[in-house]
C-alpha cells in the first residue's frame, strides 16, 4: 500500500511539472532578436520572410505582421500555424529594432455524425430513420504555442537574408530632383563709346 501510494504521488507531481512547463517565464532569446535598422524595415523584411515560405499575411502594419500558413498531418487531421510578429525600437538613438515573433499551432480533426429523418406514423406517432449519409465538419482539437528555439531561429536567419537593402514600401524614397539652378545675373549693358569730346557715338 504504502508502494503503490508513492508512485501516485511521483504520478501526480510528474504531471504538475509538466503542466507547468508552459506556464513559467524563461530565456528571452526564442521568441526574440534584434536587428540594426528601424522597425519598418525590420517588420517589412519579416513579412517577406513568411511569404517566401508560404504564409498568408492577414493582417500587415507598418510594425505588426500576422500570417497563416496550413497544412495536413495525415487523411483526418488538419493543422493551421498562425504567425504573429511585432517590431519596436530599440533605445532612443541605437539604430536598432527588436522583433517579437509567436506562433501558436491549431489541430483540427475530421468529424462525421450521421444524419437522420423523421417520419410521421399515425398510429404510432414519430419514427427517426437513419439513412446512411454523412456530414463532414472540422473540429478543433488542440492549440499550443510553438516553443521549439530551431523553429524561431530558422525565421530569424531568413529575416537576414531580406534585411539588407529592404525599403518600407510605404515610406515615400528620397527624389532626387535637381533644383532649378538660379540665373546669374545679367551683366550690365554696355555703355555707349563717347567720343573724345564727350559727345556719345551713335
Amino acid at each position: 500500500m504504502l508502494l503503490l501510494a508513492g508512485l501516485s504521488a511521483c504520478s501526480v507531481t510528474g504531471q504538475k511539472s509538466a503542466g507547468a512547463q508552459h506556464e513559467d517565464f524563461g530565456a528571452t532569446d526564442v521568441f526574440t532578436r534584434s536587428y540594426p535598422g528601424s522597425e519598418q524595415n525590420a517588420c517589412e523584411a519579416a513579412r517577406r520572410a513568411l511569404l517566401s515560405q508560404g504564409y498568408v499575411i492577414s493582417d500587415w502594419k507598418p510594425t505588426i505582421i500576422r500570417g497563416r500558413r496550413k497544412y495536413q498531418h495525415d487523411v483526418d487531421i488538419h493543422a493551421e500555424i498562425e504567425f504573429n510578429v511585432t517590431c519596436v525600437p530599440d533605445s532612443k538613438g541605437s539604430n536598432s529594432s527588436t522583433i517579437f515573433a509567436n506562433a501558436v499551432r491549431d489541430r483540427y480533426s475530421l468529424k462525421k455524425s450521421n444524419t437522420s429523418a423523421s417520419i410521421g406514423v399515425s398510429a404510432i406517432g414519430s419514427v427517426s430513420l437513419p439513412f446512411g449519409s454523412t456530414d463532414d465538419s472540422m473540429v478543433k482539437v488542440a492549440s499550443e504555442t510553438i516553443a521549439s528555439g530551431n523553429f524561431y531561429s530558422q525565421f530569424f536567419d531568413l529575416i537576414e537574408r531580406y534585411l539588407d537593402g529592404t525599403v518600407f514600401p510605404n515610406e515615400p524614397e528620397a527624389e532626387k530632383r535637381a533644383e532649378p539652378v538660379p540665373p546669374k545675373n545679367a551683366a550690365p549693358a554696355s555703355q555707349p563709346a563717347q567720343s573724345v569730346n564727350g559727345s556719345q557715338s551713335e
